[in-house]
Order: C-alpha cells, then structure tokens, then sequence
C-alpha cells in the first residue's frame, strides 16, 4: 500500500487585497485513475492536498461570457496572424521572386519575434501592471501590420513580420498572466481550455478567409485585416479589462530584476519541466502549422480554398480535445490528464512516422493521424501551463514569458528545419511531430516525479 504524501506544513498566508498564495508541493496519487471529490477537486485520498489547488482568493469571481471572448482574442493573436497568412506564402514566394523556403523564413521570423517578444512583456507586466504593457503591445502590433502592406521585398517582409510578432506576443504572455491573476491552478487550466474555443476559429476560419482576401484583393489585405483586428481588440482591451496584478505580485517584482526573476523560475524544477513540455508541444504544432501548406498544397496538389478546410478539420480536433479536457479535470489531476495526453499523441504521430517509412503517402490516412495527434495537443497545453503558474503564481508574468518564449521559439526552430523538405512528403513532419510529442511526454514525467 502507497505511504501517504505529507500535506504542505507552509502555511497559506496573503493580504486581503492579495491574489495569490504561495504554492505547495504537487502531489498526486498513486493511482493516476483516482476519482477527485467534487468539492477540494483533489484526489479523495489526498483531501489535504486542497493547498495545492487553492492559490486564489477564496472568491474567484466567476468568468464572464466577455472576459473569456476577450481573453481569447488576446490569446488568438498569434494564431490569426499565422493563420490568415498561410495561404499566401506561395503568392508572396511569387510576387518578390523568392523561394518557398524564404517565404517560409518569413513565418519563422513571426514566431522568433513571439519568442523574444514574451521575455520582454511577461516581467514588465509584473513590474508596472497587466495594462500599460498590453495596449503598448496592441499598438506596435497594429503599426507594424499597416507596414507590411508596403514592404520592398521578402528580407524587408521577415523583418515585419519579427517586429509583429514582437507585439503579437504582449496579447499571449499577459492574458495567460491575467487568468492566472484571477482563478486557481484547477480553473486557470479550465479557462484556458474554454478560451482555446475562441482561440480555434482562428484555424478554423483564418486559412479560407485568407484564400478568399488572396484571390480577390492580394496579399496586402491580409495585413490590413490584421491591423483592424489589433485596433479592435486594443480598444476592447482600454474599455473592458481592468487592472489584475495584485499587490503581492507588484511586491515580488519591485525587490527582484527580471533577470533575477527567471533565475528564480527556472530554479525550480517543476516550472521548468512543465514550461518544457509546453514548448516541446509548441514544436509538434507549428511544425504541422509551417509544414501544412507546402504539404497539402504542393505535394498532394490541393487548392489553398481546399486547404482551409483541411486545416479547419484539424483545427475541430483540438476544439473537442481542449473541451474534452475540461470535463477530465473534474475527476484527475491536470498532470495525470497532461501526462496521458502526451502519451497519446506521441502515439498517434509515431505511426504516422512508421506508415511515412514504409512507404505510405496518402492524403486521407495522414489527415486521420494528424486529426487525432494535434488533437491530443489539447489535453497537454492548458495543463501544462496552468501547472507552471501555479508553482509560483506570484511571478505569473515572468512565467507566462517562459512559456511563451519556450513554445515559440522551439516552435521556430521546428519549422525552420522542417520547411525546406515539406514539399517532398509527411515523412520529415511526422518525425518532428514525433521528437516533440516525446520531449513533451518526458518533461511532464520529471515534472511528476520532481
């Protein structure tokens, strides 16, 4: 019989005008099928652990159908702007007389850009609050979509797209620290599924969007599409979100520099394996994302209006996985659903990879294990993330930087060697899909075990 895990001796203390509190060791049970009692939502044999799951204020206030669309938008950012733009990289390849590789370069520059922006955003929103840097981000971002309809060539078009994601990735690291702000680790993952709904039209819709702006007015309005959507959410952003940073957290940041910040993050073991397993997800994906055009369009011969809906379907099996999710974290812990979920996809993009070797190239059998293998995604990433801000949920925004600089920049680097052979078959995105699924399954591992 399993000995029983010590309950946290800390105690729990913080101010009254304080939203968070300071963590407890993770605990889960030996059995990872354990049934959780519906009202500590921890695992009935470990009713004390209850600290662990509690690192809000006693009252939550409970989401509202416009902070979660807002909180959405903000998360979609990057996902519009990848999406939207898809379509277009063989035309703008065209237009400036580049290759596809180049054109591809120029997503990657978007990711780095997302990557490097978060590190950036995430301290200083602990710093000076969860607003200023936010509207600032919103801005830049605006500005430099309008720039990107006048660019010269495609080196002048990947360093838009640098300074874009740059703004881009303010909406990302902040809202992940917003939520965190407000709910616990078991709501924050909820919520973060729940957004994810919002977060999914993007892929759903952006790509055949953007092959309909592309037949009928170029390229160009792409970007203008894109400036009226940060001009929206911007102005949703300074009427509708207030200020959420707490006291503590302001506190915390004033007697620390970001890069004392980091140090103290990536010093503990468990946000570091849950902000790996983010990243090395992160890679899975936009290695689907980046290679998914050169794929469908150029090697299996599809429209760019057919590929909207190929990538649309795909997109519907992380919008069941990520709902999917919220109902599993009413009865197992989020590691236990993140640990299965890596498990599983890492499955799914294996035999993708083994039926790649032996030969196998067709379109309908790589959609099917791509369908289920992306939509495994959505069981590892909201848990993943809402773990590593629990672990120290008084750095929420230097946190939420690292996540979001892990996800994006090994997002980058995965598509950057992936894109110049997507062309030639799924063989080299059924491989790196499979390295990052792996790396995802034995961060969360060390997590559980640290």
């Amino acid at each position: 019989m399993a000995s029983r895990a010590k309950p946290c001796s800390r105690p729990l203390r913080f101010p009254a005008h304080s939203r968070s509190q300071q963590p407890c060791p993770l605990i889960l049970p030996s059995n990872p099928f354990a049934r959780y009692d519906s009202a500590a939502r921890v695992p009935r044999r470990f009713a004390h652990a209850r600290a662990q799951q509690m690192h809000a204020p006693a009252e939550s206030p409970k989401p509202t159908l416009g902070f979660i669309l807002l909180a959405g938008a903000l998360t979609a950012f990057g996902a519009v702007s990848i999406d939207f733009y898809l379509p277009a990289l063989p035309d703008i390849a065209r237009h400036f007389g580049a290759t596809a590789a180049a054109a591809q370069l120029t997503m990657s520059a978007f990711l780095a850009g997302m990557a490097i922006g978060q590190l950036g955003w995430g301290p200083l929103a602990d710093r000076v609050g969860r607003r200023p840097p936010l509207l600032a981000g919103i801005l830049i971002y605006t500005l430099a979509s309008l720039a990107l309809t006048r660019v010269p060539g495609i080196e002048a078009l990947s360093a838009g797209r640098f300074v874009q994601g740059l703004g881009a990735s303010a909406g990302l690291v902040i809202a992940r620290a917003v939520i965190r702000d407000r709910y616990d680790t078991i709501e924050s993952a909820r919520l973060f599924s729940l957004t994810f709904l919002v977060l999914a039209i993007a892929p759903m819709l952006a790509p055949t969007a953007g092959a309909w702006l592309l037949a009928h007015a170029g390229w160009e309005s792409i970007f203008l599409v894109l400036a009226a959507f940060g001009l929206i959410v911007g102005v949703s952003v300074l009427f509708g979100l207030p200020e959420s940073r707490s006291a503590a957290t302001a506190e915390q940041a004033a007697g620390e520099t970001p890069l004392q910040s980091y140090a103290a993050a990536l010093k503990n073991r468990r946000v570091l394996a849950f902000v790996g397993a983010g990243a090395f997800n992160s890679a899975a994906l936009f290695t689907y994302v980046s290679a998914s055009p050169a794929l469908f369009i150029e090697h299996y011969r599809q429209p760019p209006s057919a590929f909207g809906g190929i990538f649309a379907l795909n997109a519907l099996g992380l919008v069941i996985a990520s709902q999917l999710n919220r109902a599993a974290l009413s009865r197992w812990h989020p590691a236990v659903v993140a640990r299965w979920g890596s498990a599983a996809a890492l499955g799914f993009a294996t035999l993708l990879l083994l039926l790649s070797l032996a030969g196998v190239d067709s379109m309908i059998v790589t959609m099917g294990f791509l369908f289920f293998g992306l939509g495994s995604y959505g069981f590892v990433s909201a848990n993943a993330s809402a773990l590593a801000l629990g672990a120290m949920p008084q750095r929420a925004g230097s946190i939420s930087g690292l996540i979001g600089a892990g996800a994006f920049l090994f997002g980058a680097l995965a598509s950057a060697i992936t894109a110049p052979f997507a062309a030639s078959g799924p063989l080299p995105m059924a491989a790196a899909m499979a390295m990052g699924f792996l790396g995802a399954m034995l961060c969360i591992r060390l997590a559980i075990r640290s």
